[in-house]
């Protein structure tokens, strides 16, 4: 599969680009010639066998072995393979050992080529070399037949694991573990102590019984911390109805318009209140067991049993997401501490960028050294920018003495990759005339980004995938999806949905992790956390997806604009963990490929009734309960929608029809053929090929591959057919009248997919998981200056009224399904928070309303009514810091969420509201712009960046009026004397509220050098003069004289 491949189904077209030149061939093949005939233990050449062919000493993962070497670790060692940890099989001429079986002794002479002919090595045919391509793409295209040829040994970490304790240790851990069982019964007590063999056979019986421990705990609140919160969240909304009683029933007759706005405001704000609050009533914590998932999954002497995993990074502009980003998080992906041949990683390029193309031809031949680096010396993070540039004691538990030499000179190499990164990056800026073209003298088929063939090019899993120490690499593939005029591309959530059609095709892992460009693996060991979760015999299966929390580089110590949005993923998450799962939150997410296609989850087998034989079978009916509880269908009825059709098996001439696995088929007819058993009736309405084009599209290979619950792809495809077909799903036509998009795959209707595509899930009856290792998983880049982080706001929130106006709102959608309530309620609040604009706007320009007419919203109180207002403060605050309390947050970023909260609300929310509206009713679409990934050289340097936009007037314009209010309020209480400063003190406080809560909005404005920009200053100021003048015009308060006009007389009286 070496070079581009470029076409268009709906053209049938398909070409190969060669994009290499013959000398880096022959470089590449020389290498993996080189690397077959060393031996990997002792250094010496591999010799050759009687009939001339290369010795190969295991059968499985054809590890290079001499064969002096294989006679010794077969009579001294442990006689399995170094690599896959296979036990060795004995070949023809070697002494006996005991172990041999039978059938090994009885055919001595006899050759096992039926199994050796696709792993012999000819070395004068390349085609049959150790590391050649027919051997690549055996183990890449057929992904379920092969065996690792990775440098870790996983298979040893129960070595590793007894190497964390001392010796000491080890035997008081096994000791008390044989003192359980004791008590359990389970292990019959013995006197004889000493018995080495007794006590080898405990800890392997330890072992075996600790790979059978649950892979993962639940780790609830303590009730000391969770009670009184619950308590106090129960208080503050009694408080709150009788504050509403008051609030409704005590108008305040001077200011009544003031009055009537301020108690809308204030029901709408304790509705947000009860929609945000009560989702988070049942918190949890998690913890995963990893050595427990390699006890069960990596057992030594077999190949590891882990699930594959694709990984997705999605792209659209190089230029405002810099290359070097996405090297980085692509070098972290393929150094992840997981069995290469389960992983792969496909880059989407939606912008047709040949910038993107050749930046991961780079990245792949730099992560020929990377990766074995990181593998060897076991470095975090493994993305090396970020390593490189940790300011910590890199030293720290590094006890090999080449790691020193071997850093410096992975650091020289990672800046000569920068710099032709650089040179990459600064080519792209001018385009040519005649446009791109590749180092062949083929023009670059993406030249017009919105009319381009599709395209795929797979840089390491084929030719090339072997690092410089002769061990294979993750598979690398980029995709850019064809583009035509005329048709709907649905932005990113079609890219993603092309990603999954590409990846069910080439390499069909069960499981999907999603990333963004910016978001690197910062723990190697974050794929095994979620495998945690979804390998678990328990609630492996009804897992859609297991979410991450998203923690960011590069934003300064005091997080002026909440960019880390702790609160959202320390507390919001983790109580929605403890109902139905947390929200999908558009990257760090790894999905169940079945819950994406639109199955629904397994249905959970109920307890059978309590039945008794003593009563005739009429009884049954009446008491309750049936004998044989019928038999349900599952599977492909659930992914049609057509539960509802027969739920029982047909008995014919006395057996019991059951359906019969679907096997590597391309023709739907014979589909249709594996189903026998089933009524003719559900033959032809689950499995017609109507239905399946209509739900999938009009590919037989991607079909066959849905129906594939744990992976893999069909037997006997070749390279050839899979990029072909490829190429077919990812066509522009390919959607045209599929359920991609309404109820397959990412979510069209908003530009926030992602809440679109779990609120789905969560309405099947899905559940998701919550993962917070203690070492931050991934770890992105965000905006940290002030324009662009409201214009990432402004893009959530605009997504969140799209769903508000469509008919997946969490109001009506769904309730005949299986969401839970208070899962609804969580998702309500994702889509009604951008209204809260509109409420907070008012509520925020009252105060200088009131400072300069005199009025106030509350009249004046008695004893009862002082009482419910310090009540209510009181249980806000109270609420607040039991918060905090059972979270672990720290008050800083409390109170930089609730700044930012205003600072939305009164800038991107209310922008959003209008042009939520504008797109959804009148048809006028706003495109968002993307969020730079780039920083500044010097440290914060982008704080400081100033950018105009017109999310900054209203924020401006209210901090005047309250500043001009505050003055006008003080100056009317110096004139009117001592008496006038008690009602002041309500109204200042509410503007002071507001100013403050206002302030880091107030200092982004000013920037580094302390100043506004002329225009904001000049629009916020026009805006409060109009706003004053009106209001003094039409002063609604003025006192209205009622009976005769009276006149002056005339005379001094």
């Amino acid at each position: 599969m070496a070079g581009l491949f470029a076409g268009s189904h709906g053209r049938n077209e398909l070409h190969v680009l060669h994009t290499g030149t013959d000398d880096e061939h022959d470089r590449r093949s020389s290498i993996r010639e080189q690397a077959a005939k060393i031996c990997r233990i002792c250094g010496d050449e591999i010799g050759l066998r009687e009939n001339g062919d290369t010795f190969v000493a295991c059968h499985e993962c054809a590890f290079p072995v001499c064969r002096p070497c294989y006679e010794y670790e077969r009579m001294e060692g442990q006689g399995t393979c170094p690599q896959c940890h296979t036990r060795y099989k004995r070949h023809k001429g070697c002494p006996k050992i005991e172990g041999d079986g039978e059938e090994e002794n009885a055919s001595d002479d006899f050759e096992d080529e039926f199994q050796l002919k696709n792993l012999q090595y000819d070395t004068h045919e390349p085609q049959h070399s150790e590391n050649g391509e027919f051997k690549q793409q055996q183990n890449h295209v057929n992904v379920v037949a092969t065996r690792s040829v990775a440098g870790s040994v996983t298979g040893k970490e129960f070595e590793a694991e007894k190497e964390t304790y001392s010796s000491d240790e080890w035997k008081d851990r096994v000791e008390k573990w044989k003192t359980r069982q004791e008590k359990r019964g389970l292990v019959a007590k013995t006197d004889d102590g000493g018995n080495d063999n007794k006590d080898d056979d405990y800890e392997d019986e330890y072992l075996i019984a600790e790979a059978r421990q649950p892979l993962w705990r639940k780790v609830p609140i303590a009730s000391r911390l969770i009670s009184p919160y619950r308590i106090v969240i129960v208080l503050r909304l009694i408080i709150l109805c009788f504050f509403f009683h008051f609030r409704i029933l005590t108008p305040a007759k001077d200011a009544y318009p003031l009055w009537i706005i301020s108690v809308i405001c204030e029901i709408w704000f304790g509705v947000s209140w009860i929609l945000d609050q009560f989702p988070k009533w049942y918190p949890i914590n998690r913890e995963t067991y990893l050595d427990r998932l390699t006890l069960r999954f990596e057992r030594e002497g077999e190949p590891s049993r882990l699930s594959q995993v694709d990984v997705y990074v999605s792209t659209v502009d190089p230029l405002k997401e810099p290359p070097i980003i996405t090297a980085n998080t692509v070098l972290s992906i393929l150094a992840a501490d997981y069995p290469v041949e389960k992983l792969s990683c496909y880059v989407s390029d939606d912008g047709a960028s040949m910038l993107l193309f050749d930046s991961l031809a780079e990245t792949a031949e730099f992560a020929r050294r990377w990766v074995p680096f990181c593998k060897k010396y076991n470095v975090e993070p493994r993305a090396p920018e970020f390593y490189f540039s940790e300011k910590i004691d890199y030293l720290k538990d590094k006890v090999q003495p080449t790691f020193v030499k071997d850093r410096r000179a992975m650091k020289r190499e990672y800046e000569e990759f920068k710099v032709r990164m650089n040179a990459l990056v600064a080519k792209a800026q001018k385009k040519p005339e005649e446009g791109w073209v590749m180092q062949d003298g083929t023009p670059w088929p993406g030249n017009n980004t919105r009319d381009h063939p599709g395209m795929i090019q797979v840089y390491l899993g084929s030719e090339g995938a072997l690092d410089v120490d002769g061990k294979e690499l993750p598979r690398l593939v980029y995709v850019s999806r064809e583009k035509r005029p005329g048709y709907q591309h649905h932005k990113k959530a079609g890219a993603m949905n092309a990603l999954v059609r590409v990846s069910a095709v080439l390499t069909n892992a069960p499981f999907m992790l999603n990333l963004d460009c910016d978001h690197y693996l910062n723990n190697s060991k974050a794929i095994r956390e979620a495998m945690c979760f979804l390998m678990d015999p328990q609630i492996g299966k009804k897992l859609c997806y297991v979410q991450f929390p998203q923690r960011f580089d590069g934003i300064d110590r005091h997080d002026r604009y909440a960019n880390r949005n702790i609160v959202f993923f320390d507390i919001n998450m983790k109580g929605l963990d403890g109902i139905q799962g947390p929200v999908y939150v558009g990257t760090g997410c790894v999905f169940n490929r079945q819950a994406l296609y639109g199955y629904d989850p397994p249905a959970s087998e109920k307890r059978a009734k309590m039945t008794c034989d003593c009563w005739p079978k009429w009884c049954c009916c009446c008491c309750g309960g049936s004998r044989k509880p019928k038999s349900k269908k599952k599977g492909l009825k659930a992914l049609l929608g057509l539960g509802g059709l027969y739920s029982k098996k047909k008995k014919m001439m006395g057996k019991q029809y059951t359906r019969k696995p679907s096997g590597p088929v391309f023709d739907l007819e014979e589909i249709e053929e594996g189903l026998e058993g089933y009524d003719e009736l559900e033959k032809s309405s689950l499995m017609s090929q109507k239905n399946f084009e209509k739900r999938f599209g009009m590919s037989p290979v991607f079909i066959t591959s849905t129906l594939m619950e744990n992976g893999g792809l069909p037997e006997g495809t070749s390279p050839g057919s899979l990029v072909k077909e490829a190429i077919h799903v990812i066509s522009c036509g390919y959607e045209e009248k599929t359920e991609w998009g309404k109820e397959i795959g990412w979510i069209y209707g908003s530009i926030t997919e992602d809440i679109l595509t779990g609120f789905k899930m969560h309405c099947r009856g899905w559940r998701s998981v919550y993962c917070c290792p203690k070492r931050p998983a991934f770890k992105g880049s965000a905006p940290i200056n002030l324009s662009d982080r409201l214009h990432q706001v402004l893009r959530w929130a605009l997504g969140s009224v799209e769903i508000f106006l469509s008919r997946h709102c969490p109001l009506w959608y769904g309730y005949g399904g299986k969401l839970k309530y208070l899962e609804r309620l969580a998702y309500i609040n994702t889509i009604v928070y951008p209204f809260t604009s509109l409420a907070l706007l008012a509520y925020c320009t009252l105060p200088a309303v009131c400072l300069l007419t005199g009025k106030f919203i509350v009249p004046t109180l008695n004893n009862l009514a002082s009482i419910w207002f310090m009540a209510l403060f009181l249980s806000i605050i109270a609420t607040g810091v039991l918060e905090l309390r059972w979270s672990g947050v720290s008050i800083e970023d409390w109170w930089r969420n609730e700044q930012f909260w205003v600072i939305g609300g009164l800038s991107a929310h209310l922008f959003a509201v209008f042009q939520g509206l504008l797109k959804v009713l009148a048809g006028v679409d706003t495109n968002f712009t993307v969020t730079s990934k780039a920083a500044d050289d010097a440290e914060f340097g982008e704080l400081y960046l100033f950018k105009w936009t017109t999310l900054l007037i209203p924020p401006t314009t209210i901090i005047i009026l309250n500043m001009v209010g505050v003055v006008a309020g003080v100056s009317d209480a110096i004139n009117n004397g001592y008496g006038s400063w008690g009602p002041l003190f309500g109204k200042l406080f509410f503007a002071f509220w507001v100013i403050v809560h206002l302030y880091p909005f107030l200092k982004g404005l000013m920037g580094k050098q302390n100043r506004t920009p002329t225009i904001v200053v000049l629009w916020s100021i026009l805006l409060a003069s109009i706003f004053s003048l009106v209001w003094v015009r039409i002063d609604p308060f003025l006192p209205k004289q009622t009976g005769p006009i009276l006149k002056p007389c005339g005379v001094e009286c």
